[in-house]
């Protein structure tokens, strides 16, 4: 049943991308809510957000500039490289025009133009006619409280590097009564929504909270109980549906974590194993019943549910996993994103670690994101760190004397 295995294991994922990391203390809140409002709020909030972005005519991706981190030459001159060839062709619109996305398709066909400018050109054809562009405001997975009582899943916190952590309870998921109160072809609707709920909103949240680019995810699959009679043909269909998606998504997973993987499971996964590329199954940890312990080495007690050994239940959300929690939950975070102010200040220049001059400000209207605009990109970050910020009133900025931490 699950998307998740073929979604995050088979060729096409190579590893992580979130590079050049440093530990930073952003203190993230959680939006208030009830178990009854959950769903209502995370659509509200996704649709507003997708709604000014493009009103402003941005990309609903991510912006295409690191948070706090040098670019790779090699990398910047492939990706440069392909960026011209496509507009040559007139294949990039707009909002798909991000450093960060053709770098994945780059990494996905080991920097080779042309195989990548085909996968490219397969990938624009199925967002047309998917209609994906416009998936995350106009679809309404109205049926999704119903689904989460037969198949258990969800995005909940982040690791310990700041990723989003996703996890299914896989064991536990009964095909036939789902399929009562959903269609496959809704489904599949709702996992291309999600998938570009987490480009758009999920992954930039993580970002601005921990002060580094985050563009990959953790994720938990449960898989107790899980053995080839699982697989109907039904399911075996819908796991295939949902692998010619995962061909538009390269690139978005760090680290997977198979736990309770019983006999039953473990004759399946030597099957699935056979299909994999050495890269993904590195990042694959296929692990029994004392997992405990590696779950709490990448993410922290307070972030794990309590059904998997962590503190986190959730309660007065209806449980950890229609809880959606995670820095895209905060308001604060959430306005830095649609509002798009943060790009709007008058700046000044700052030295970053690296060397490299970046024109750096602060903004009073963004909740205390930095911004970071690079002078020869001339492209913006938002970047935690300990720079004096400038404020920017009606359109002009002053420096402010400052010497205290700034997160959000």
């Amino acid at each position: 049943m699950s998307g998740s295995i073929v979604r995050n294991s088979l060729p096409g994922f190579p590893g992580c991308d979130d590079r050049n990391s440093w530990d930073t203390n952003l203190e993230v809140s959680d939006e208030e809510g009830t178990s009854g409002t959950w769903k209502k709020n995370k659509e509200n909030a996704s649709s507003k957000i997708i709604r000014e972005r493009k009103s402003r005519n941005k990309t609903i991706y991510q912006d295409s500039v690191t948070i706090g981190e040098a670019q790779d030459p090699h990398e910047v001159k492939a990706v440069d490289a392909f960026r011209q060839a496509l507009i040559k062709d007139n294949l990039l619109p707009e909002i798909l025009d991000d450093f960060h996305m053709m770098l994945r398709y780059l990494v996905a066909k080991n920097f080779n133009i042309e195989g990548t400018k085909k996968m490219w050109i397969s990938m624009l054809q199925w967002r047309k006619d998917f209609g994906v562009d416009n998936i995350l405001e106009d679809f309404k997975f109205s049926e999704l409280d119903e689904v989460l009582q037969y198949f258990h899943q969800g995005y909940h916190g982040i690791d310990k590097e700041g990723r989003p952590v996703y996890i299914e309870i896989l064991g536990q998921a009964d095909p036939k009564k789902l399929m009562k109160v959903t269609t496959v072809e809704r489904y599949v609707k709702y996992y291309v929504q999600e998938y570009e709920r987490t480009l758009a909103i999920r992954f930039p949240s993580c970002s601005i909270a921990a002060g580094r680019r985050v563009s990959s995810s953790t994720t938990i699959i449960d898989v107790q109980g899980v053995g080839l009679w699982n697989f109907t043909k039904p399911v075996i269909e819908l796991i295939r549906r949902l692998q010619q998606i995962n061909n538009n998504y390269p690139d978005t997973l760090c680290q997977m974590f198979i736990i309770n993987a019983g006999s039953g499971f473990k004759m399946l996964w030597n099957m699935i194993q056979s299909f994999l590329e050495p890269k993904a199954k590195s990042k694959i940890h296929v692990l029994g019943t004392n997992f405990l312990s590696t779950l709490l080495e990448v993410i922290d007690e307070s972030e794990l549910p309590e059904f998997l050994g962590g503190n986190c239940n959730c309660e007065e959300k209806g449980g950890c996993l229609r809880s959606d929690k995670g820095p895209w939950r905060d308001p604060q975070i959430t306005k830095a994103i649609s509002s798009g102010q943060t790009k709007d200040c008058i700046s000044r220049l700052e030295s970053t670690r690296e060397g490299i001059i970046h024109d750096g400000a602060r903004c009073s209207s963004s909740e205390d994101a930095f911004v970071s605009r690079s002078m020869t990109s001339k492209t913006t970050t938002l970047v935690g760190d300990h720079l004096a910020p400038v404020e920017c009133i009606a359109q002009e900025c002053k420096l402010v004397e400052s010497t205290r931490d700034f997160g959000l």
